[in-house]
């Protein structure tokens, strides 16, 4: 039946799903000590770039070479972002709890909030993409942030459905446990990989 056949569309949604499933499942083992996130991460960034374009077919193997490889710099530039995200949490602590609302924290929550976004949204593609600094990568997902602004934009709204989409219901966030962090990875990864090859042309 041209349905099973391996050239089907079929057979392809239905291979990368498990693909994702893979991936996910490693991407939260190695997640587990907690300290790991950020190599775990990059890792899973660097299979799902290469299954942008399928140009990968062996999901653990793949994984755990680039978890070995990016495990320093990964590593660090999780915890980075782990502090930075518990002090965005904070600041929304102080003015949920607070009777009227601090209006300069909330103007400074949203300022904390876009350069959050700015400076994490394209970090673990770049690190599992090029050889740079902890610090040179975050300057460069700043850069590439305000130079495709538009498509930043479109990352994000994507993303923010997508969580809400698996957290409508107890049988999505069922789904969403099983695949839903591979497949925002794999979003970022989607939209990334264009605008790496466009910067690498010199467009």
């Amino acid at each position: 039946m041209k349905l099973f056949n391996i050239d089907s569309g079929f057979y392809k949604f239905i291979s990368r799903f498990f693909d994702l499933v893979k991936l996910n499942f490693l991407w939260l083992l190695f997640c587990l000590p907690v300290i790991t996130i950020g190599a775990s991460t990059t890792a899973a960034y660097g299979v799902a770039l290469k299954m942008v374009d399928d140009e990968e077919s062996y999901i653990a193997r793949s994984f755990v070479r680039e978890f070995k490889r990016n495990f320093k710099q990964g590593t660090v530039l999780g915890l980075i972002f782990i502090v930075a995200t518990y002090a965005i949490y904070l600041d929304y602590e102080i003015n949920r709890i607070s009777e009227d609302g601090s209006i300069p924290l909330i103007v400074i929550g949203i300022l904390s909030a876009f350069i959050y976004v700015s400076a994490m949204l394209y970090s673990f593609p770049l690190l599992a993409r090029y050889e740079n600094s902890v610090i040179g990568t975050i300057q460069n997902s700043m850069e590439i942030s305000r130079r495709y602004f538009g498509r930043t934009l479109l990352i994000t709204g994507v993303l923010v459905v997508e969580f809400v989409v698996f957290n409508f219901n107890s049988i999505l966030q069922g789904i969403g446990f099983f695949f839903g962090g591979a497949f925002g990875i794999f979003t970022v990864a989607a939209f990334a990989k264009r605008i790496f090859q466009e910067i690498e042309r010199g467009d």
